[in-house]
């Protein structure tokens, strides 16, 4: 994915559920075409930030057991209002069910207390090694990269706050 559509994770409960912010700013380079007079956060990005929160439950789960996890299924999605440059958006995820492929989440986005977006989400994961064993070695980048990613975003903290153990 092109854009991070999440610019901080705040609480995170591995398998179970997690919330994240994304604040729209207007240099964000998408709202340049949508729309130019009127720029608001596209409705498939306020479902990808849904898709990218659910990914952490995941991620944090397995500790990074999987270098890939993809959208298998969006339903019931609903869009409730705009998200426009300078407002907050809240998105929670929680799961449903998580087996060994594939994971399901009730996912929302709330802006000030409002409805943005619902959905229900199925995710996959995978490796790349999976599918050609010469791919081993991008899984271990990948992995690696949504390691730091996790750190950029915050999510240590946010695992620390919910589970001191961690």
């Amino acid at each position: 994915m092109k854009f991070v559509l999440i610019d901080k994770l705040v609480r995170i409960e591995p398998g179970r559920s997690a919330r994240a912010v994304k604040n729209l700013s207007l240099a964000e380079e998408y709202l340049a075409d949508h729309f130019p007079s009127f720029p608001v956060l596209p409705g498939v990005l306020m479902l990808e930030a849904m898709v990218q929160t659910a990914a952490w439950v995941i991620r944090t789960a397995e500790d990074f057991a999987h270098s890939v996890i993809v959208l298998r299924e969006a339903r019931n999605v609903t869009y409730g209002n705009f998200v426009a440059p300078g407002n907050r958006m809240e998105v929670e995820v929680e799961t449903v069910k998580l087996a060994p492929e594939t994971a399901a989440f009730k996912a929302q986005c709330t802006m000030d207390g409002g409805n943005v977006a619902r959905a229900r989400l199925e995710l996959a994961r995978y490796n790349l090694a999976d599918r050609n064993a010469a791919w081993a070695d991008q899984d271990r980048i990948l992995v690696e990269h949504w390691r730091a990613q996790l750190r950029l975003l915050g999510g240590l903290e946010a695992l620390t706050a919910e589970n001191p153990a961690n």
